[in-house]
């Protein structure tokens, strides 16, 4: 891939210089906090309103670890993907717009290399706000209940959740190689988002799914029995570089 390192660290440097990365670590490290915090007071807060508010009361499971968990997953889960389609949507739809792209590809760089760049640099960003939002919020796991989870499993947790951000950001990226718009771009992920829950609830191939493998990611925070999960993961493992594949066949067709 020829001008792979000139094009990433180029890359790197829009991400700074734009506050794209800083932004969202700062999502992650927020819902990171959140979500230890949310299960741990929220019962104690409903409770409190209700009894000011002549009886009203909702019915809200008390804390634990397995509550926590979920709060953590879901919080850095959705606020993730969101991350991940706003990185990537324009990441080739505007420079194609702005002519930035035959620009850049004059010099001596390699579509593929081009793709590659922002592929990586997205989800580098990803990787850290990644560790630092699943590290707050263990952290303050270890602060707010008696026991924690597993490291090991917390850490694989972690590296699927990332991986499984990875692969909406190279479905995006091919949306955003497809069109000229960012925002069919992004229409691009969220349909895919859509398919793949829905995907995922169907038995035999419902597991393979991106979205599917945050449930044996979870128990394996809990240091529980994930089930068969390597067939998914390998699924997984190999479907962003066949999305990246697909991108570069698409993109080095194109007139730009």
């Amino acid at each position: 891939m020829m001008g792979l390192g000139i094009l990433l660290r180029k890359e790197l440097r829009e991400q700074l210089r734009t506050n794209r990365f800083i932004a969202v670590v700062a999502v992650f490290v927020l819902f990171g906090i959140l979500g230890p915090l949310t299960d741990r007071y929220m019962k104690e807060l409903v409770d409190a309103i209700g009894s000011q508010s002549g009886g009203f009361s909702i019915a809200v499971p008390p804390p634990s670890l397995a509550g926590d968990l979920v709060q953590i997953d879901k919080n850095l889960s959705q606020f993730g993907i969101i991350c991940a389609l706003l990185l990537a949507m324009g990441s080739v739809a505007w420079e194609k717009e702005r002519g930035t792209a035959g620009m850049i590809l004059t010099k001596p760089a390699s579509r593929a290399a081009f793709l590659a760049a922002k592929l990586i640099a997205i989800s580098a960003t990803l990787g850290v706000a990644t560790i630092l939002g699943t590290g707050v919020a263990y952290i303050y796991t270890l602060l707010l209940y008696p026991t924690a989870f597993s490291l090991a499993g917390y850490a694989a947790m972690a590296a699927l959740m990332w991986w499984i951000l990875v692969a909406f950001t190279a479905i995006t990226l091919l949306g955003s190689t497809l069109t000229r718009s960012a925002i069919a771009a992004a229409g691009v992920g969220l349909v895919a988002l859509l398919i793949m829950g829905i995907v995922g609830a169907l038995p035999v191939i419902g597991p393979y799914m991106p979205s599917s493998l945050g449930e044996p990611a979870r128990a394996l925070a809990m240091g529980q029995d994930p089930g068969w999960i390597l067939g998914p993961v390998l699924f997984n493992l190999a479907l962003v570089p066949a999305l990246f594949v697909i991108s570069w066949l698409v993109f080095r067709r194109q007139e730009l």
